[in-house]
């Protein structure tokens, strides 16, 4: 399992708009704390691990600082901040609040910006950003974008109401609408649904349709169709990772600028000369706390 992002009481206070992770050691036998960090994550080097441990910036569960000496123990938990080896390429592109309350922080992301520390990306992700510039340390994501999708993502800022949020995507309550750019599409009635059976790729960061009971559904519309493209409107009744992307290029009309469907691309790297023309058009859910419909939308357009 990978390392979570701390909750609230870590030991370790968040830093520069970035949560200490933590780790459940696993079962094994290693001689010490650092034989276990180096086998763990080959990819930071010992002189690394070794400056973070003198620094005090990984500890137990009870704030102890742990030294490369320290006993390894099976079930301990650990504490540590996330950092890159290689300066980050700043992501030329501006979110923007779209609403606040004492329960919610609304937010039109921009394409290209990750949502959440992970890979080569820390201080430029939505969630740090959004932490440093309003100083809301325990916001949470209620739900996700793709990092190449634009539009409306919903933080939670409140523990106390953070879960009444979060079961109304786990129920199934919100009401997510979406619009893409993408070929014309022939021989349809609109609106129609399209169900397929998605599973992992055989390439980790992609999906793939399977024969068998669908399990995931989208209801494909037209808004206009322009001379080189059609524009659609995507209601997602489920959500699955990468569905509407899959889901049109399995119709025959991948998304402009997909790099990932039909066919994986090689990696672009900083080049964000074309945008994914996908967008997190507006969300609609019921307010658990208060009563009424909460509805924003993007203000941005394909």
């Amino acid at each position: 399992m990978p390392p979570t992002q701390a909750k609230p009481g870590a030991p370790l206070p968040v830093r520069d708009g970035v949560a200490p992770s933590y780790l459940w050691l696993p079962e094994g036998d290693w001689p010490d704390m650092l034989s276990f960090l180096l086998a763990r994550y080959p990819a930071v080097t010992e002189a690394a691990w070794r400056d973070r441990m003198a620094r005090g910036e990984v500890v137990d569960g009870e704030g102890r600082r742990l030294e490369p000496s320290s006993r390894y123990r099976r079930g301990m938990r650990i504490f540590y901040y996330r950092e890159l080896e290689q300066a980050e390429t700043p992501i030329p592109f501006k979110e923007e609040i779209l609403f606040q309350d004492e329960h919610l922080l609304v937010v039109d992301k921009p394409h290209f910006l990750p949502m959440t520390p992970g890979g080569r990306f820390l201080q430029e992700t939505l969630l740090v950003r959004l932490k440093k510039s309003t100083g809301l340390q325990d916001l949470t994501p209620i739900h996700r974008l793709d990092r190449e999708t634009a539009g409306v993502v919903v933080f939670s800022s409140n523990i106390a109401s953070r879960g009444a949020f979060q079961s109304l995507f786990q129920k199934r309550e919100v009401l997510k609408e979406y619009e893409a750019l993408a070929p014309r599409l022939h021989g349809r009635d609109f609106p129609f649904t399209y169900r397929s059976r998605m599973e992992d790729g055989e390439k980790f960061f992609v999906m793939k349709e399977v024969a068998g009971e669908p399990n995931s559904e989208t209801v494909i519309d037209v808004i206009e169709h322009r001379e080189d493209a059609t524009l659609y409107r995507l209601w997602p009744h489920t959500g699955r990772k990468h569905q509407l992307r899959l889901h049109l290029a399995s119709l025959g009309v991948p998304i402009v600028n997909d790099a990932f469907y039909p066919v994986a691309l090689p990696c672009k790297q900083d080049d964000v000369s074309q945008p994914l023309k996908l967008l997190a058009r507006s969300i609609t859910f019921p307010d658990p706390v208060s009563g009424g419909v909460r509805h924003y939308e993007s203000r941005r357009s394909l």
